[in-house]
């Protein structure tokens, strides 16, 4: 069989000039319908018609048949029918080819893909129909208007998935048999809906319809990889769900190993698309099917094999607080909570509070006023506290009550953190309030006046919050993490583990008592608060390779 695919494509466009050639991602617009019906193995021959020059030579290049089309047929008045009609008689002179199927593609629609083109024209070609129209469904509890007035245009009012199809011509394709195009008609007797995705439909007919198609153009499908689980917390996969909120524009797969229940846990909480995986070779699997176009790899301390591998299987990788030595064959490695480069000398490694992707509710929130009591003290030690450094100061407040009955601890307790196993719970004499994964968390410490946090990322919305906080590292590696020190506002302890009760219960009743001290560690934080606010633009631009 031969299938004729016609792009028609006038040269006086007034909306947009010169439209069809414009570039939109790096490439003429008609490029796209040239290229996507290419790529379909059912059609024989491209052609373009056109009265423009440019567009005709622009075609050509691109492998198109360029048509002259006659100026009769370039009238603003002029309807698609005579103009499909004069190509397809044309390529059969010229050709000595008998048509069987003829297409018309919009150049106008490139966001169509040719796999979705090739399973309409398969599914025209096995089906009873004469014509295929593409069009998307829209169901709508939809209104019309006569000179009485306004009428529903459906009998009952249901929910949007209850209504039946509304189905709404798309203008990216139009297949119909040789024998119903004439000068006057494409339609055949039977004629079918061919529904398309609605991302595809987008007809550029304004400026707004072209930053919608060069948006969507320039989207790309990332990975996320990152593991949460009890003994290695849950910061890798906070971190990642930070960095797909802001790649809002893309098309982003979340990948965690198996094992680590608590992350999955999180990912399925988040409404994140992710894929398990069993191993290192099962991932280079998916990668290679997936076919990414970067990959952010939030794992600790990567190999060179490793890092090597996935660079064969994508063009652009990202790191994330890595040690490792698949640093170098990297594209990027970013390691904010180590400052200063001093854990990496490499050149592609970006380290430091400029590279802080903080989450949603911390770009807004804003901080309270300074106290010089302390009234509320916030708890936090991340998503699992393996070194359950929560249970240390949960002894702290209950001691310290009948000393400070006016102060109030809150703990937020991470969703791998057992509060009830550990005997941590709300007490209303004690004033203490336990929450277990709260949602929010910004709006808990909105109230704090001093905080008890670990060494990870948790101590930057500490900073962006103005809240002065006595630092506790859960391991060796943490303490590495160089943001939380005097200098930036913190009263650092050093590794929790080793730390004496005592040694918590002086700092904490020494900071209760200096005001002065507090109002100076909230002062050196607020001195970040716009570095640590752009650190997520940094980051994203790193990842994107801007």
């Amino acid at each position: 069989m031969n299938t004729l695919a016609i792009i028609p494509a006038r040269g006086g466009s007034k909306g947009i000039p010169r439209k069809n050639v414009r570039l939109m991602h790096g490439k003429p617009l008609i490029y796209y319908a040239i290229h996507h019906a290419q790529q379909c193995k059912l059609i024989t021959d491209v052609v373009v018609s056109s009265d423009d020059e440019e567009i005709l030579s622009i075609a050509e290049k691109y492998g198109a048949i360029p048509l002259d089309r006659p100026k009769r047929l370039a009238e603003d008045a002029v309807t698609l029918d005579p103009v499909i009609f004069d190509a397809v008689v044309q390529m059969e002179q010229r050709t000595g080819k008998q048509y069987d199927t003829v297409v018309t593609l919009q150049p106008t629609s490139p966001l169509l893909r040719a796999q979705t083109l090739e399973e309409a024209l398969s599914t025209f070609m096995s089906e009873d129909a004469d014509t295929y129209i593409s069009a998307i469904n829209k169901p709508h509890l939809a209104w019309s208007k006569k000179p009485a007035g306004y009428y529903p245009l459906y009998e009952k009012r249901l929910n949007r998935q209850q209504l039946p199809p509304n189905y709404l011509e798309a203008g990216a394709f139009l297949i119909t048999k040789r024998e119903y195009v004439t000068e006057n008609s494409r339609l055949g007797r039977k004629i079918s809906v061919y529904e398309i995705p609605e991302q595809e439909a987008v007809d550029i007919d304004s400026v707004h319809d072209w930053i919608i198609c060069e948006s969507a153009l320039n989207r790309k499908k990332i990975i996320l990889r990152a593991d949460g689980h009890a003994q290695l917390g849950m910061g890798h996969i906070y971190h990642c769900l930070s960095i797909a909120y802001h790649l809002i524009g893309h098309e982003v797969m979340f990948v965690t190993k198996s094992g680590c229940l608590e992350g999955i846990q999180k990912l399925t909480e988040s409404h994140m698309p992710f894929t398990v995986i069993q191993d290192d070779q099962d991932f280079m699997r998916f990668v290679k099917n997936y076919g990414p176009d970067i990959i952010v790899n939030d794992c600790l301390d990567t190999t060179a094999d490793y890092m090597q591998s996935l660079k064969e299987l994508c063009p652009r990788v990202v790191t994330i607080e890595d040690m490792g030595e698949g640093v170098r064959y990297a594209d990027a490695a970013i390691n904010a909570l180590y400052e200063d480069g001093k854990v990496s000398s490499y050149q592609n490694v970006y380290s430091g509070k400029d590279y802080i992707c903080l989450r949603d509710e911390f770009m807004i929130a804003e901080p309270k006023e300074f106290s010089a009591e302390v009234k509320n003290v916030v708890v936090l030690f991340g998503g699992t506290d393996p070194a359950n450094l929560t249970q240390k100061i949960y002894n702290l407040a209950k001691k310290m009550h009948p000393v400070y009955p006016n102060i109030h601890f809150t703990f937020i307790a991470g969703l791998g953190y057992d509060c009830a196993a550990k005997g941590i719970r709300s007490c209303e004499k004690s004033k203490i309030t336990v929450v277990q994964n709260a949602k929010f968390v910004s709006s808990y410490m909105q109230n704090a006046d001093l905080a008890f946090t670990s060494q990870g990322r948790t101590v930057y919305e500490l900073a962006v919050m103005g809240i002065p906080a006595i630092v506790m590292a859960q391991n060796e590696r943490e303490q590495l993490h160089s943001f939380a020190q005097m200098k930036n506002g913190f009263f650092n302890l050093g590794l929790g583990s080793k730390l004496q009760q005592e040694t918590i219960e002086r700092t904490f009743d020494f900071l209760v008592k200096t005001p002065q001290l507090r109002r100076e560690m909230r002062d050196l934080m607020q001195k970040q608060q716009r570095r640590l606010k752009n650190g997520a633009q940094n980051e994203i631009k790193l990842i994107l390779g801007e």
